[in-house]
């Protein structure tokens, strides 16, 4: 290319100043991203409080939401851009200026923002952090303005040296992800569908609501202004202001994926409840699972325990469940060492949770930024994990007791890999149940599911859930 090139910056960074005309907005948008850089904060968790802090209107609001995760979703798209237009690589530049740069591609490439906005208040901001930048900034961005999204789309593609590479630039998903998620899709004999689901990752979900049950009834749900039920899940809902009605409904309302509602459910809905049974959540933090099973062990005279290892996410469990009129204890321990008769379940549990610590691929429309964490060697480590938790699980079990295996992740390694290699360990002391049948059966609409019936997969792009993976295994022994 033969545009204008500016030089990353060098020497001391300056004191920051603030130029007054960078909009709340964007300012706010750049602490996230930097905060995310700096500390691994996550993005969903801290944004909504930076807004509040700055005082955001709704649109000055909206405006930093599309910025904050529009740039985390398209960051290694626009790295590349950013590459080509500086004419070096990404990794050459200040971090925080990185950051600058990207808020500004977004801008120029995915909104209607005006080109002279988008440049000009970047240069703005960068003059906050690293003032030598500005002119650096300045050049690149009007490179970029020079050349539409489509035609940078198609150099960003150019070259690549397969196909999976070429996808991991244009749908800005690490290569290693884009691979692990057609393996997934493959599984199921659905690779052709690779491509809408790297589009669904980058699409905005929509803010969807669990309506506990027996908590909140037909009538008074329907009866909120705005709200539309979900299309599978039977507790779930949307809502044209959720936060409305989150804030009215007294814990009884909370914010959960409609996969998450159908995992839970289909652990207390497997087979019928007998009053007295006991239910564990065992790796419960931060509790959006926990409180519907609270909910539902209410309306059938179980009785709920959760653990967790980490005690600040066990306090969002005890958050998360306040709403729900029944004692639910929860404990802070390791779940790989897990005793029932320190729950008072001598006897085994009749039920057990296990959403297992995962890579988190199945949900990066919610947490972008989690597909740049993460690496192919987590995943090794992750499953050694899930192997030690699926043990302790079903060693906790009543005789006929059932363990729902859950991850928000449609890796093979930690689906069918962990659980495979578990239930080979388990012989015939484990019964995998018809987990399709069960899931279906909660469903208020038919899923379009795989042929596997011990297991179900749901998708983003397929179902507009994220991606759950849940199986169903009774244990036999006596």
């Amino acid at each position: 290319m033969t545009e204008q090139r500016g030089r990353a910056h060098g020497g001391r960074r300056q004191e920051p100043r603030e130029p007054a005309r960078i909009s709340p907005a964007r300012r706010v948008a750049f602490e996230v991203l930097e905060a995310v850089r700096i500390d691994e904060a996550y993005a969903n968790l801290l944004l909504p409080a930076r807004i509040r802090r700055a005082r955001l209107s709704h649109a000055d609001a909206a405006f930093a939401t599309e910025l904050t995760y529009g740039t985390l979703r398209r960051q290694g798209t626009y790295d590349r851009v950013i590459e080509l237009a500086a004419d070096r690589p990404a990794d050459a530049i200040d971090p925080a200026v990185l950051n600058v740069l990207r808020l500004g591609v977004h801008q120029l490439l995915a909104t209607r923002v005006p080109t002279h906005a988008a440049v000009n208040e970047q240069v703005d901001l960068v003059r906050t952090v690293a003032p030598k930048a500005a002119g650096f900034v300045n050049a690149v961005l009007r490179t970029v303005s020079r050349t539409d999204a489509e035609a940078w789309r198609e150099l960003v593609a150019e070259a690549a040296p397969s196909e999976d590479e070429r996808l991991a630039r244009l749908e800005s998903h690490p290569v290693w992800v884009v691979r692990a998620l057609r393996t997934a899709l493959e599984h199921e004999g659905r690779g052709d569908e690779l491509e809408a689901l790297l589009q669904a990752d980058n699409s905005s979900p929509r803010v969807n609501l669990a309506l506990l049950p027996g908590l909140v009834d037909e009538a008074g749900r329907l009866a909120v202004e705005g709200l539309a039920a979900d299309r599978y899940s039977p507790i779930g809902a949307t809502a044209a202001d959720p936060i409305a009605v989150i804030e009215a409904a007294g814990g009884r309302v909370r914010v959960q994926d409609e996969g998450s509602q159908l995992a839970a459910l289909a652990l207390s809905r497997a087979v019928p409840v007998r009053a007295g049974e006991r239910w564990l959540d065992l790796c419960s933090g931060p509790g959006g699972k926990t409180a519907v099973l609270a909910a539902e062990a209410l309306a059938t005279g179980a009785v709920l325990s959760a653990n967790e290892v980490v005690p600040a996410r066990a306090d969002l469990v005890r958050s998360a469940i306040a709403g729900v009129p029944l004692d639910v204890e929860v404990h802070v321990g390791d779940g790989r060492e897990l005793d029932p008769a320190a729950f008072g379940a001598e006897g085994g549990f009749d039920r057990i949770l296990l959403d297992a610590p995962c890579t988190g691929l199945g949900a990066l429309r919610r947490r972008p930024e989690a597909r740049w964490r993460k690496r192919p060697q987590d995943v090794a480590e992750l499953t050694l994990l899930q192997g030690r938790l699926l043990d302790a699980a079903f060693a906790a079990l009543a005789p006929g007791g059932i363990l729902a295996y859950v991850t928000c992740s449609p890796h093979t390694a930690e689906t069918h890999g962990s659980l495979g290699t578990a239930l080979a360990r388990w012989g015939a002391a484990a019964e995998s149940l018809d987990t399709a049948a069960v899931v279906q059966a909660v469903s208020r609409h038919p899923l379009d599911l795989a042929s596997d019936a011990a297991t179900v997969q749901l998708w983003p792009h397929r179902h507009g859930t994220d991606a759950m993976f849940i199986a169903l295994v009774r244990r036999t022994e006596s």
